[in-house]
């Protein structure tokens, strides 16, 4: 995270956050393997509110931890906003949180299509019973599309939750 201190900053606002109100955050990754929650847990105390984290690669991970419909993922494709969303949903259910974030995409350098180019990553945020989930078409190698994805997820997150709060 340290390429990115903004990104860093929004993590710990997001720590920030989630402790005032007394929430909790899981995160359920595909193409960011692990890297969303590494940079959640880079913050300190991030575990007063951070719950665990599921790094769900493969398909059958998505289905078989988290429990993800596998008809979604054979009716919309693993990159689709149909299965990020099913993600977070399942992953807060899993992990019995209020809060969750999903990445699924493409890092590359291969694995894309017309549909979705190298660089296609969905994001779905959860913050109680509100969901946003967003496509992003990152450019660069694999690491700048992972390193985006979680930008863009704690974006997503901290914003969220700093205008759910204020209205």
């Amino acid at each position: 995270m340290a390429e990115n201190s903004g990104c860093y900053e929004s993590a710990e606002r997001i720590v920030e956050l989630l402790k005032k109100y007394g929430l909790s955050v899981t995160t359920v990754e595909s193409c960011t393997g692990g890297l969303l929650a590494a940079s959640i847990v880079d913050v300190p105390g991030a575990s007063g509110v951070f719950s665990r984290g599921f790094i769900t690669y493969s398909n059958d991970a998505k289905t078989e931890v988290i429990g993800v419909d596998k008809t979604i993922i054979d009716s919309y494709g693993v990159v689709s906003e149909e299965t990020a969303l099913e993600m977070v949903k399942k992953g807060a259910i899993t992990a019995k949180t209020e809060c969750a974030l999903a990445t699924t995409g493409i890092a590359g350098p291969s694995g894309g299509d017309a549909v979705n180019p190298v660089g296609t990553v969905i994001i779905a945020c959860k913050i109680s019973d509100s969901y946003v989930v967003k496509r992003f078409v990152f450019d660069g190698d694999r690491k700048n599309v992972r390193n985006m994805a979680v930008c863009e997820a704690i974006r997503m997150l901290r914003n969220g939750l700093e205008s759910e709060r204020n209205s």
